[in-house]
């Protein structure tokens, strides 16, 4: 079997019903950036986003660059050899597709309540294999909005089913706040949102968003905060109004606990990252973080199953046994299966900071 280099990825921004998304715009050095109706980029993405108006828009698709396959998507790249690509035990498992979606979020506007169906419920209703269990770690929090950064994540004590549905067709949306937690939230958190827990991210939260690669979501908001309404697709993911209800768990806590559950306390690994979620908090993905201090090399051994890498700051040099890539912040790497070693080295001033992400636990 042929050797398969790593490949570098860009990212696909992608249209949402929400406002923001001037912080990515910033990253890729365009001071004047503004937010608008692409507040997400898709990153080593293999998954169509789902847009009402839009279906002839082939969105969320991410491309390489470079090499032997530069133009073509990702998903055209994995497509050439799966069990090369992805690792044999991963195909065996989940086939031909990554099984993880990565995102980069920002929000110049709260997002509309909302909830993923779990793996069992999208099964059921949806024929999926994948539900939509996602984790996000928070990056920075946007000056210019007024509310401090929040989550509203999950139902408080009491909740019913007719309560919530009562909720939706009054599109009564204080209502329907007042029902969840409210989380305040930092930069270096990372929050682990179960599917079939309601929630909303807050205005004015930048954020790495790891999640299962499907793009269900049951939207109880019928108009945004900024005032777009939202296509009645849009909101039950054609199962209709009253099915898209079972895609809710109706279990309350008070916000404390909702917290110490949701919030992962991050891990000191053995070679000198920082697990910020693990197969032990779910089987849906796995994230790690390294910093590299000036002058600094990381060796990462290539493994049997893919991996991605994200460079949050700073600048370096990746190396494999033959070709040498320039990193900088916001530097995208699929890393295939196989036994090649990598290293990465600081070459500038600053921390590099890395952030190594993986798909479903496939062991």
């Amino acid at each position: 079997m042929m050797r398969r280099e790593l490949v570098c990825v860009l990212g696909e921004r992608v249209w949402r019903t929400y406002l923001g998304g001037r912080e990515i715009g910033k990253i890729y050095g365009d001071e004047k950036a503004e937010d608008s109706h692409f507040p997400e980029e898709w990153m080593y993405s293999v998954t169509r986003a789902f847009n009402a108006g839009r279906e002839g828009i082939c969105e969320g698709l991410c491309k390489i660059a470079g090499g032997e396959y530069d133009g073509k998507t990702l998903k055209e790249y994995i497509e050439s050899d799966p069990e090369g690509i992805l690792g044999k035990k991963h195909v065996e498992i989940w086939g031909n597709t990554p099984g993880v979606l990565i995102k980069m979020i920002d929000s110049k506007e709260r997002l509309t309540v909302q909830v993923h169906p779990d793996r069992e419920t999208a099964k059921r209703l949806f024929g999926s294999p994948f539900g939509k269990t996602e984790c996000w770690h928070i990056l920075n929090a946007r000056e210019d909005c007024e509310e401090k950064p929040c989550l509203y994540l999950g139902f408080k004590e009491g909740i019913t089913r007719k309560e919530w549905e009562e909720c939706f067709f009054e599109q009564d949306y204080d209502r329907m706040l007042s029902l969840m937690n409210c989380l305040e939230v930092k930069p270096g958190e990372t929050y682990l949102v179960k599917g079939g827990v309601p929630h909303a991210i807050g205005a004015g939260c930048t954020l790495i968003e790891i999640q299962e690669p499907t793009d269900y979501t049951i939207r109880v908001e019928k108009v945004t905060p900024s005032g777009y309404t939202i296509d009645d697709s849009m909101c039950h993911q054609g199962l209709g109004f009253e099915k898209m209800f079972e895609c809710f768990h109706y279990v309350g806590a008070g916000e404390a606990a909702t917290r110490e559950d949701a919030c992962i306390r991050e891990r000191v690994l053995e070679n000198g990252g920082h697990c910020l979620v693990g197969y032990e908090d779910t089987p849906c993905f796995k994230m790690e973080q390294y910093t590299l201090e000036k002058g600094e090399t990381k060796e990462f051994e290539e493994e049997e199953i893919f991996f991605c890498l994200y460079i949050l700051s700073g600048k370096g040099v990746l190396k494999t046994e033959t070709k040498e890539y320039p990193i900088e912040r916001n530097s995208q790497f699929f890393v295939p299966a196989g036994d090649e070693t990598y290293c990465i080295t600081n070459t500038g001033d600053k921390p590099v900071e890395i952030l190594k992400m993986y798909g479903p636990k496939s062991k």
